[in-house]
């Protein structure tokens, strides 16, 4: 269990660390982009060797068709009340929509450390490296529109404070599951924490990264890619 909470911890710290980068200076565009497509070529990788093949082995092909089903609807419907909040938004919350948007990624992909952690496999470096390294373009984009509409920087940091939290729990959580379940709802779980990070990666992480560092974003996401699918081989 000390071991979960520790490895959440890591893997939630970069929450923290964008939020104060963002805080410190203003970004290139350009740079953020190339970061984010870094992240979501690690996610990929690790959603394909870490999550789906793991869970197909574990659980076998309905117990790890049916998480990814409702991971990615449940994403999506809550993606969308997310979208609502920012449209209807005034700028004293300005970024909140970006920090509840890196919750919503968070919370199943941190759980995901934890069942591996549970089952013996150890920390699965890969996807903690993925995890870290997706989180801080949300952190410090948020961060930054927060700053921008007049937030005390204090209460930013606080803000994601809460968010790394929750996140970190996620692991435990996810630790706590694998104690008392059987093999095929861990399928299902890595299954529901694939489904949810395929349809964020496609809906916005992919998009947001294209658009801030266009043709760069491509060939950083492969780089991302072929690191984490490296990790995962060594591990």
């Amino acid at each position: 269990m000390w071991e979960a909470l520790g490895w959440g911890g890591v893997a939630a710290s970069s929450l923290v660390i964008g939020a104060a980068l963002g805080i410190a200076r203003r970004w290139p565009r350009g740079l953020i982009g190339v970061v984010l497509g870094f992240g979501a070529g690690a996610l990929i990788s690790s959603v394909s060797f870490e999550l789906v093949q793991e869970g197909y082995v574990k659980g076998g092909g309905l117990a790890l068709a049916t998480g990814l089903a409702v991971g990615a609807v449940a994403f999506y419907v809550a993606d969308r009340l997310v979208q609502r909040l920012g449209t209807r938004s005034a700028a004293g919350l300005a970024g909140v929509p970006l920090a509840l948007g890196a919750l919503l990624d968070g919370i199943p992909e941190q759980a995901v450390l934890g069942l591996g952690l549970a089952e013996g496999e150890g920390i699965g470096v890969a996807l903690l490296v993925s995890i870290f390294v997706s989180n801080l373009p949300e952190a410090i984009g948020s961060s930054s529109d927060m700053r921008a509409a007049g937030q005390a920087p204090g209460r930013i940091m606080r803000l994601w404070a809460l968010v790394a939290i929750a996140c970190t729990l996620a692991t435990v959580g996810g630790y706590a599951i694998a104690r008392v379940t059987a093999e095929r709802f861990e399928a299902a779980v890595d299954g529901f924490a694939a489904g949810a990070l395929l349809v964020m990666l496609v809906g916005s992480m992919i998009p947001e990264a294209t658009e801030k560092a266009r043709d760069k974003a491509g060939l950083a996401a492969v780089l991302g890619f072929a690191v984490a699918a490296g990790l995962s081989a060594l591990t």
